[in-house]
């Protein structure tokens, strides 16, 4: 199975090693290409001197997350790639992860996303908004995953014969492996998301579309994403693109999406005024004024979004 690596990267210094050298190691060959946001620090410079098989788009500006995926995507199918596996540029992979979910992939069509299990940077437990979608305990690790005190992961003695695979509602893109025969079908990010929500509108589209996203218990990756504060303005931005995301929501009518949408946000709005907290209320408002802004635009990818094409891929 020929492969197509995509990394988006900004500022990507601190994981390079670890990302880079992950995929050097892996037992499935796959090319790679690193689709940089224009970096402020010495990325571009240490790709070229460390590892000259990446391919490097350098963009002079940020395309953000989905537009600079849709690159790689773009190419995988102008260069015949069978499928691509998006790589957050803080995460890592196991030797066999490629291996296994190219032969899940090949095994069950019907999966238009597979992912391994996600483990914290550490690799000592499950990273914890996997473990909620996958409704584990994040002390259960994957029976096959050893790792070394620097969060290295190997291959253990005692991984299973046959790879195993999971149905999930949601996984986040930290590690997507997607057939190219999908992104002729269903896309690739749409437009309207350009920094987090990309993630769950594709999913959205998938499931439409008759697809199932599915993870392995015996191939890993970990995502060093823990510890990160949550302020204020970061959980006031998830709740904006996740309103966003339920009001582009093809698999409801438009009139729930509107009420999954705009409606509960005007309602957030209300009970934050009701309990005195009025500036979550104004932000909440401000919000909904957003949403309403963008009615025009929705319906447009809606409509688009519900028909098959290789949409928003350059």
């Amino acid at each position: 199975m020929k492969i197509l690596v995509i990394i988006v990267s900004y500022n990507f210094e601190r994981w390079i090693d670890r990302c880079l050298g992950s995929l050097r190691q892996s037992e499935q060959q796959a090319d790679v290409v690193v689709v940089d946001n224009a970096s402020q620090d010495r990325t571009v410079q240490l790709i070229e001197s460390r590892y000259p098989e990446v391919r490097l788009i350098k963009s002079r500006e940020n395309l953000g997350f989905g537009r600079a995926n849709n690159l790689g995507m773009a190419i995988a199918l102008n260069e015949g790639h069978d499928a691509v596996f998006l790589l957050n540029q803080d995460a890592w992979i196991a030797p066999d992860t490629l291996g296994i979910l190219s032969q899940l992939s090949r095994l069950h069509p019907e999966y238009g996303i597979l992912s391994p299990t996600h483990l914290t940077g550490n690799g000592d437990k499950l990273e914890k908004g996997f473990a909620a979608y996958a409704g584990l305990q994040e002390t259960e690790l994957p029976m096959n995953t050893a790792f070394s005190e620097e969060g290295d992961l190997n291959k253990a003695s005692l991984a299973p014969k046959h790879p195993i695979l999971k149905p999930i509602s949601f996984v986040n893109a930290a590690f997507w492996f997607i057939p190219t025969g999908i992104l002729k079908r269903v896309g690739g990010f749409c437009p309207l998301f350009y920094h987090y929500g990309e993630d769950v509108d594709y999913i959205n589209r998938l499931h439409y579309h008759g697809y199932r996203v599915g993870y392995s218990p015996t191939v890993s990756g970990c995502h060093d994403r823990e510890n990160r504060p949550v302020t204020r303005a970061a959980f006031l931005r998830s709740e904006q693109v996740y309103l966003l995301s339920e009001y582009a929501n093809i698999r409801h009518p438009f009139l729930k999406a509107f009420g999954y949408g705009v409606l509960a946000s005007i309602k957030k709005a209300l009970l934050a005024g009701l309990r005195g907290r009025m500036k979550d209320a104004f932000a909440y408002l401000k919000i909904t004024a957003g949403l309403l802004g963008k009615t025009r635009e929705v319906i447009g990818y809606r409509r688009k979004n519900k028909q098959q094409g290789t949409w928003y891929l350059p």
